[in-house]
C-alpha cells in the first residue's frame, strides 16, 4: 500500500515539506527513527489526493493529529485521556513547538494506529471526534 507523505528530514531535524509517495513500510521505518530521536513531525495523503491529509506531531511519548479536510479547513483529534485536560503540552508542528491542551494529547502508539488505520481505508471519520479550528 503506498502513501503520500513528507515529515522531519533525519539529517537536519527539520521539516522537509517535499513529499514522496512510497510504500507504507519507508514511512513506518521513517517514523521509527524519529521516535527513536524523541520528537518529530509528518504529514500524509493517500496518492493521487490533495485531501484529506493528516499532520502527526509527536515528543516523547505525546502526539497531536491534524486533519487538513481542504484548502481552508483544519481540525485537531479529541485525545484519548492519557495526559489531564488542563496540561499543556508542546509538540512539533512543522519545525516549531506549538502548545496544545491536554484535550488534544494522544500516547504516540496510539497517534500512529490511527495514522495507519487512515492509510489504509482512507477514512478519517472513523478515527475520533474533530475539533474544527
Amino acid at each position: 500500500m503506498n502513501v503520500t507523505w513528507a515529515a522531519t528530514a533525519l539529517e537536519s531535524e527539520r521539516y522537509s515539506a517535499a513529499e514522496k509517495t512510497s510504500d507504507i513500510s519507508e514511512l513506518t521505518e521513517h517514523f521509527n527513527e524519529l521516535r527513536s530521536r524523541g520528537r518529530g513531525y509528518l504529514e500524509v495523503r493517500l496518492p493521487g489526493r490533495e485531501f484529506p491529509r493528516l499532520a502527526l506531531g509527536f515528543q516523547g511519548d505525546q502526539a497531536v493529529i491534524h486533519l487538513f479536510g481542504d484548502a481552508d479547513g483544519s481540525a485537531l483529534l479529541t485525545g484519548d485521556d492519557s495526559v489531564a485536560t488542563n496540561a499543556v503540552v508542546d509538540v512539533p508542528v512543522m519545525e516549531d513547538l506549538a502548545p496544545f491542551s491536554g484535550d488534544f494529547i494522544l500516547t504516540v502508539e496510539h497517534a500512529w494506529t490511527l495514522l495507519r488505520n487512515f492509510i489504509q481505508t482512507g477514512a478519517h471519520d472513523e478515527l475520533g471526534d474533530w475539533c474544527e479550528l
